[in-house]
């Protein structure tokens, strides 16, 4: 297989593109990199395409790998043919493979290998080619033998149909027929093991659907029921249609001796052998692909929620809500650091709202405190509440945020959190967490295991390694996307930096710490174990605010850094000039791309990045994403009417809809057909993670707290 062609197809990229990424993997380069600083080779190819072809590459180098195996099995049994290896180089998937494999692997003890050892393989060849001229069981008697353990002509024939229905199941050309039937023509069908017990699984209990048409989050739902004991699934199968191929493949001619026996095989081997088989597969693959748009759901949900416009230069107070043990606060500066702690009792049982809100006017002013950032967890509602009516007694203009806390209880109680907060226990910990993740949401996040973060589906059902692996890159993706302050980034986000792993984070942090603040990139080189490689990787993505050289500020990859002064000479600059803000308009002075790149060395589309960065030096692309919604009143459900019109938080996007926060303690629906007038396939092609949305109120359940909302006729 021409691999490099075949991703190039996938992709729908040119093959000299597929080419040159395909290399730039195999010599160690980040995708990261490779889509920043090596857009000349692969034609401007972005992250998201570079992690496309990394995982097919990986899969089709796989598929390569296991055709080399799987002919050189056969070839040991001296049971190659040309027509057969021909077969398994063209096989285009693992599952070709193994079908053509199935006859010569090497298998546990069957019916079919006991009965070729009582010697009844010849009686079965009879049988087959329908040579018999008399009586079947005439024809058998000849193999009935006390000594192999074949009493009876009955036994004989038996044992010739379990060698023929083992022999149609091995058939790869048989197999893919069944296959393909089954997806095209089979029912997912589902019922419950009682009918009478109450679950979230109701809609199931007597549930069929084409297996071609069963969406990706229904499958993981009836995977969830059936693990949980509540549901039977199982695929429906076309079996009149797949009984009558088989028995037109293997019955050439009629003859009275022989059809029977050869129409129970084909149907002992499609129900006993073939039926099972394929309805693990389809089953698996659907769960497989089910799985796969989850995953993709979930990391377009993780960017959107990591890339989320940081709210900078103001005190923030972090607010951890909850009942029995009291809400935590923690006050942060501008810059992240924790200024002050306490623990407050508003909330039931204790009820301390007056001393709860004076100690909350100290603060406000002791600090200047000017926003509140509330955990969306147990007693936000009431939290809320007291905020609300705290703001209505204060002259200072204050506002607050209601977050999605999901994961600060992981990072509380985490060794990195006990290691950065050694004297705080988990619940100040977790208010820190809460104030940092409004003012920064990248940079605490990452302290987070991605699957905790609580914006995808079914996430816990999952093949954990896959979703861990694409959720990884994903952070990657974003945390180079923005870049990190080489003097103030911790180990945490430093160690999602192209090239840079735990234990190069670690030692970058300690290097800090023992020689002060880096100057310059190149001081990257003195840090352990980080060599040249690693530098190359993570140095464009490192910014050193007012170092020596005013380019290790901005995105400028030091291998261009040449260029980039003799481009600033050239058009009447000087490097000083950088450190102000920026050179605007730059880029409109270069008159002709092409000859200038010519003349620096460099490429025409790094010639483009370098003087955009040039004109805004070190921009941050969450700047362009919508900000949060500040608030200083309250809403309840009981407010909420038909034909209202809110404004509102995306906060989860789903298979079946979106979640939006419209300030009311619960995230209403808006279905997937109440998204847009426009037919789309996804809610991601309409909204995602962080949007600011306008919604209309359909409808209101106060027992069941669920809120109907629309995106149309606004």
């Amino acid at each position: 297989m021409d691999i490099i062609k075949k991703l190039a197809e996938e992709l729908n990229i040119g093959r000299h593109q597929a080419e040159a990424a395909v290399k730039l993997i195999d010599e160690g380069n980040t995708i990261p990199f490779i889509a920043r600083y090596r857009k000349e080779a692969t034609g401007s190819l972005d992250d998201e395409v570079l992690r496309n072809l990394d995982e097919r590459l990986k899969y089709l180098r796989n598929l390569e790998e296991r055709k080399n195996q799987v002919i050189a099995s056969i070839a040991e049994q001296e049971k190659l043919t040309p027509e057969l290896e021909r077969s398994i180089r063209d096989a285009q998937t693992l599952v070709a493979v193994e079908d053509l494999y199935r006859p010569y692997k090497p298998k546990r003890r069957t019916r079919a290998m006991i009965a070729k050892e009582k010697g009844l393989e010849p009686l079965a060849d009879l049988i087959s080619m329908q040579m018999v001229k008399e009586p079947l069981l005439q024809a058998a008697a000849a193999y009935i033998s006390q000594e192999k353990g074949v009493e009876t002509a009955e036994d004989a024939i038996q044992g010739a149909k379990d060698i023929l229905a083992e022999r149609i199941s091995d058939n790869a050309e048989y197999r893919t027929y069944i296959r393909n039937a089954t997806m095209n023509k089979g029912v997912v069908q589902s019922s419950a093991k009682d009918e009478k017990a109450q679950s979230v699984y109701e809609m199931y209990y007597n549930y069929e659907e084409p297996v071609k048409k069963c969406a990706g989050h229904r499958i993981l739902a009836l995977n969830r029921g059936e693990n949980e004991k509540i549901l039977t699934v199982k695929i429906a199968a076309p079996e009149d249609q797949i009984l009558m191929y088989l028995e037109k493949q293997t019955i050439v001619r009629d003859n009275p001796h022989t059809t029977p026996v050869l129409k129970e095989a084909a149907a002992d081997s499609y129900q006993r052998l073939i039926g099972p088989s394929i309805e693990r597969e389809i089953r698996s693959g659907l769960t497989e692909r089910a799985e796969e748009g989850a995953i993709k759901v979930f990391g377009k949900n993780l960017e959107q929620l990591l890339m989320q416009p940081p709210i900078v230069g103001r005190v923030v107070l972090g607010w951890d809500p909850a009942f029995r043990t009291g809400c935590k606060l923690a006050v942060v500066d501008g810059t992240g650091k924790v200024l002050d702690t306490v623990v407050i009792y508003p909330t039931a049982p204790q009820n301390k709202v007056a001393e709860s809100k004076k100690i909350l006017k100290d603060f406000i002013k002791k600090y200047n405190i000017s926003l509140i950032s509330v955990g969306n967890g147990t007693a936000s509602r009431e939290s809320e509440q007291i905020i609300v009516d705290l703001l209505k007694e204060i002259k200072e203009p204050v506002q607050y945020v209601i977050v999605n806390e999901a994961g600060a209880s992981v990072y509380s109680a985490s060794k990195l959190a006990t290691e950065e907060f050694p004297n705080f226990d988990v619940g100040q910990r977790s208010a820190v967490s809460i104030a940092r993740r409004l003012q920064d949401p990248l940079s605490e996040l990452v302290k987070i295991d991605p699957k905790s973060i609580g914006v995808g589906q079914y996430q816990h059902d999952m093949n954990q390694k896959h979703l861990g692996a694409a959720l990884e890159g994903v952070v990657e993706d974003c945390v180079n996307k923005v870049g990190v302050d080489l003097n103030t980034a911790s180990a945490s986000l430093l160690e999602y930096v192209s090239g840079i792993n735990k234990a190069l984070a670690k030692n970058i942090v300690a290097y800090r710490e023992e020689n002060g603040a880096f100057k310059n990139r190149k001081q990257l080189l003195k840090v352990a174990k980080l060599g040249p490689k690693a530098f190359e990787q993570c140095a464009g993505f490192m910014r050193i605010t007012g170092g020596e050289n005013p380019l290790d500020g901005t995105s400028v990859h030091p291998e261009s850094y040449e260029a980039a002064r003799k481009l600033l000479t050239r058009l009447g600059y000087d490097l000083s000039e950088l450190g102000q803000g920026g050179i605007k308009g730059i880029g409109k002075k270069i008159v002709d791309y092409r000859k200038m790149a010519s003349e620096l060395e460099v490429g025409e589309i790094t010639l483009r990045d370098i003087a955009g960065e040039l004109e805004k030096p070190a921009r941050d692309p969450r700047d362009e994403m919508p900000k949060p919604i500040l608030r200083s009143d309250i809403l309840e459900m009981k407010d909420l009417k038909p034909g209202m019109v809110l404004k509102g938080t995306v906060r989860n996007v789903i298979d079946f809809g979106a979640f939006v926060d419209i300030g009311v303690h619960q995230d209403g629906l808006v279905h997937i057909s109440q998204l847009t007038d426009k037919y789309i396939k996804h809610p991601l092609e309409a909204v995602s993670v962080g949007d600011i949305v306008e919604v209309k109120i359909i409808s209101v359940d106060l027992a069941k707290k669920r809120i109907a909302l629309t995106m149309k006729g606004i």
